[in-house]
């Protein structure tokens, strides 16, 4: 492929790289790698290991993270449907990974969509603390949501904003952060035929002004003694060292720490950010990814800390600085809407629903959310998804949606319809119902929880020996 790239970015990476440059280049004629990240509030990584359907590989850096060979098509298992797996390249699975979220830690993933990090982080948090998830662009926020529901994500909110006005909502609220700029794409070349027709340097120092921005309105918005990091699937100094570089010189209360899984990587080149040396500020903690000296498509990042203030605990100050926290005003019907889940929770879940009670419940139009813990004040902001959604609540009734179904797990639900993705007639079966069409049905009649080995695909509603279906219209296969 190397000549099918730019001739100024060959030229570019031959000057920087010297010797190591022409295995640099080789490495686009090479085939890319595919991953998968097991979702992990479904079930182990060990545990898939041991029953997915076709051959994985580890990756080294990443314990939920597995290499598969293209030829498996693993977006066309039913496993992809019920989120036990999310489709995510191997270097981008890094980012979140060196962030080492815990339960209970308040994350924003900035620039979100499609939403391999942010689910990521959502697993971590394992239904504990908060996930925001932001994308400024509308349609790119939608799909984010809906990857944020396929995983089973109870405790995300997804938010469709700039990061100014972020961050004004939010001054030194978070514990942790993710910052995945957008950049020039250099890494996604051997994937993607239009990040190497839009190459150019002009892009790669716009690009770089960008970065500047936003991580000047980032800045704000961790909480004194939390880590961000800052990632890029680009190559190009100007977007990665030196736009570290420049941000410590304009914020003295941030420092670059090392990287947990340094050892898997390389290094940040210090000699190519002009002006600076490792006294000055250590460059080499930042890391790189490159496509010849492991197996993925390239990446940027650096873990940066904020600096806690003397006599200021570590984490602290989010509760100084942030508004005092309001829910948003819920509707005088929302008891009416919590009666109708409550009689829905009685007959059709073995789970008391929801655990918090009525003072976290939220409706958002005819859809009745669940707020997540220490939900921070969302007036002014325009939300995508507001929390885990419930369901629809109508005139006499509550309508369960297809967000809880995948949240929750088969043992939860009192009626399954159980299917067996090993078995030719259960295969078709799964079929049928993931194109939308009627199931045979013998049991009771009410809501019935449709999966696949266990694990949830969808609603049906039982009625007269058959099963209507009730799994998403768009998500439908032709």
């Amino acid at each position: 492929m190397t000549n099918q790239l730019p001739a100024s970015f060959i030229q570019k990476m031959s000057h920087l790289l010297g010797e190591e440059a022409d295995a640099f280049l080789t490495s686009y004629q090479q085939a890319r790698l595919h991953g998968l990240r097991v979702n992990t509030l479904k079930l182990s990584a060990n545990q898939f290991a041991a029953r997915s359907p076709f051959s994985v590989e580890p990756v080294a850096w990443c314990e939920s993270g597995f290499y598969y060979d293209e030829s498996s098509r693993p977006g066309k298992h039913p496993y992809h449907a019920a989120g036990v797996y999310y489709i995510q390249e191997p270097s981008a699975m890094a980012v979140a990974e060196v962030l080492q979220i815990e339960p209970g830690d308040r994350v924003l993933d900035l620039a979100a969509a499609p939403g391999g990090k942010a689910t990521q982080a959502g697993q971590a948090l394992q239904g504990q603390g908060l996930l925001v998830a932001n994308e400024i662009h509308p349609a790119r926020a939608k799909i984010l949501s809906e990857n944020i529901e396929r995983m089973g994500i109870r405790n995300a909110i997804v938010t469709n904003e700039p990061p100014d006005r972020l961050a004004q909502r939010f001054p030194a609220f978070f514990d942790k952060m993710i910052v995945d700029a957008p950049c020039s794409g250099e890494g996604m070349f051997r994937k993607d035929d239009t990040a190497v027709e839009e190459w150019s340097q002009e892009n790669v120092e716009r690009c770089a002004l960008r970065q500047d921005e936003i991580l000047r309105y980032a800045a704000g918005m961790l909480k004194p003694g939390g880590t961000m990091v800052y990632s890029t699937c680009t190559f190009s100094p100007e977007e990665n060292e030196q736009t570290i570089l420049r941000f410590l010189w304009e914020h003295s209360d941030y420092e670059l720490i090392p990287v947990p899984q340094a050892a898997y990587f390389m290094p940040g080149r210090t000699e190519w950010a002009a002006g600076t040396n490792k006294a000055d500020f250590p460059l080499h903690f930042c890391c790189r990814l490159w496509p010849h000296r492991l197996r993925g498509e390239g990446h940027f990042l650096a873990l940066l800390r904020r600096k806690t203030v003397i006599g200021e605990s570590p984490l602290s100050s989010g509760t100084r600085t942030q508004k005092k926290n309001k829910q948003p005003k819920a509707r005088p019907d929302t008891t009416v809407a919590w009666r109708l889940f409550q009689q829905f929770s009685a007959e059709h879940l073995r789970i008391e629903m929801p655990p918090a009670g009525f003072e976290r419940l939220f409706l958002f139009g005819d859809q009745l959310y669940l707020l997540p813990e220490s939900v921070p004040n969302l007036e002014k902001v325009k939300v995508i998804r507001p929390g885990w959604h419930l369901g629809t609540v109508k005139k006499d009734r509550f309508e369960p949606s297809h967000a809880l179904a995948l949240s929750l797990r088969a043992e939860e639900v009192r009626r399954t319809y159980d299917l067996d993705s090993r078995q030719p007639d259960d295969r078709a079966f799964i079929e049928t119902y993931l194109h939308g069409d009627t199931l045979p049905y013998e049991g009771d009649p009410g809501w019935v929880l449709v999966t696949v080995d266990r694990f949830p695909l969808g609603w049906g509603k039982a009625s007269g020996g058959q099963l209507k279906n009730h799994y998403p219209k768009g998500l439908r296969i032709p």
